[in-house]
C-alpha cells in the first residue's frame, strides 16, 4: 500500500472511545503504513494508554497537540470537538477525516463512503482538507441502495432501523448491561444514557426531536443518503429507533426504482458490488453474528412487493462500530493514499 516504503504519521482524536479504539484496530490490522502513531483525547484521559497492535501508546491531549507532526488525523470525539479542533488541524497541513457530524452537510466537504462516491476524493489535496464520515446507519444503506440506484434509479426510500446501544458509546453499552442485571434480579433502574429504558425495550428516539418531528438521526439518514448518492430527488423517510442489541445495527429497507427490478435481477446487482455480502433462501444477517466484528454490508429477505413492481424490500445489517464508523475512515485514508493524496512522512 505504501510507495517505496513510505509511511504516513497518524493522530487518533477520541482513541479512548469505541470507535477510536476500532480505528487503531482498523489500521493495524489492515498494515496501513503508520510511521509515528499518537492517540489523543481529552485531558481526562491523560495517564490513559491505548493498544496500537502490541504497542502500549500513551494518550495526549488534543488541546496541546501540535497537529503540523502529522500528515492524517482521525476524528471521533463528538461534533464540538470536531468544530474546534477539525479546522485548526486541516491549517496545520493534516488531511481530517471526521467521524461526527459536524461537517456532513457542508457542501464544500466531501461525506465520502469509498464503495459508493469515492470520486468525490479527487478535490482533496496534500497539505490539509477535510473529509467527513458519514452517519452509521447511512453508509450500510448506501452500500446497498448504490447497486440498485446505477441500475434503476430511486425514486423513494422508506426505512425503519434497529439500532443497538454501542451508538451511544461506552455508556450505552454500560446501560444495557447494567439494567439487564438489575431487572432480571427484580431491582429498579434509573435510566441515564437514554431517555427510558432500554433492555427489553424498543425505543423510537435517537438523538433529539427536531421541530418537524423527526429527530436527527433520522434527518442525518435523509440528507447524508441523498448527498452521497448525489440526487436530492429521492424522497427518503426514516425511523431510527433504539434496540438492546449490544453491537450492530439492522435496517428493513423498502425501495422504489424508476424502472421494474425483480428480486432475482437485484440479488445479482448486490452480490457484484463491492463490500456486499447477500443471503439467499430466506437466510438473513442478524446483528449479534454478522453485524458483529465484521467488515462488510449483509444484506437478506430481498423480495418484491405484493401490490408495485416498482418496489422492493431489503433487510441490512453491519458493524456499526467497525463498518459503520471506523473501518470506513480507514478505508477513505486507503484511497487518498493510493492517489498521492497523503505526503509521506519517513
Amino acid at each position: 500500500m505504501s510507495r517505496a516504503g513510505r509511511t504516513v504519521d497518524v493522530a487518533v482524536v477520541g482513541a479512548t472511545g469505541l470507535v477510536g479504539e476500532s480505528m487503531l484496530r482498523c489500521l493495524w490490522e489492515r498494515q496501513f503504513p503508520v510511521g509515528a502513531l499518537h492517540a489523543v483525547a481529552s485531558e481526562r484521559s491523560l495517564g490513559k494508554h491505548v493498544l496500537f497492535g502490541q504497542k502500549r501508546i500513551p494518550v495526549q491531549d488534543l488541546e496541546h497537540f501540535d497537529f503540523s507532526q502529522v500528515q492524517l488525523a482521525l476524528f471521533s470525539a463528538g461534533g464540538s470537538v470536531a468544530s474546534a479542533h477539525g479546522p485548526r488541524a486541516a491549517e496545520a497541513g493534516c488531511v481530517v477525516i471526521d467521524n461526527s457530524s459536524a461537517f456532513r452537510g457542508d457542501p464544500d466537504i466531501p461525506l465520502v463512503v469509498p464503495e459508493v462516491n469515492a470520486h468525490t476524493l479527487e478535490d482533496v489535496w496534500r497539505g490539509g482538507g477535510i473529509i467527513a464520515n458519514p452517519n452509521c446507519s447511512t453508509i450500510q444503506l448506501v452500500v446497498a441502495l448504490k447497486p440498485v440506484f446505477d441500475a434503476v434509479g430511486l425514486e423513494s426510500v422508506y426505512v425503519a432501523t434497529y439500532q443497538s446501544v454501542s451508538g451511544k458509546g461506552q455508556k450505552g453499552l454500560e446501560e444495557l448491561a447494567g439494567q439487564t442485571a438489575a431487572l432480571l434480579n427484580g431491582q429498579e433502574i434509573a435510566p441515564k444514557a437514554f431517555s427510558k429504558q432500554i433492555a427489553f425495550n424498543v425505543l423510537p428516539e435517537i438523538d433529539v426531536f427536531d421541530e418537524n418531528g423527526f429527530t436527527k438521526e433520522e434527518l442525518k439518514v435523509v440528507n447524508e443518503t441523498r448527498k452521497i448518492l448525489g440526487d436530492q430527488s429521492i424522497e427518503i423517510g426514516c425511523t431510527a429507533v433504539r434496540v438492546p442489541v449490544f453491537f450492530g445495527h439492522s435496517e428493513a429497507v423498502r425501495l422504489k426504482t424508476k424502472q421494474p427490478l425483480s428480486a432475482a435481477a437485484c440479488e445479482v446487482l448486490l452480490r457484484e458490488a463491492p463490500g456486499v455480502v447477500v443471503l439467499e433462501d430466506n437466510q438473513y444477517p442478524t446483528a449479534a453474528e454478522e453485524g458483529n466484528g465484521s467488515d462488510a454490508v449483509y444484506v437478506g429477505r430481498i423480495r418484491e412487493d405484493l401490490f408495485d413492481p416498482h418496489v422492493l424490500h431489503l433487510w441490512v445489517v453491519a458493524d456499526n462500530v467497525r463498518k459503520g464508523a471506523a473501518l470506513n475512515a480507514v478505508e477513505i485514508a486507503e484511497l487518498l493514499l493510493e492517489r498521492e493524496s497523503l505526503c509521506g512522512g519517513r
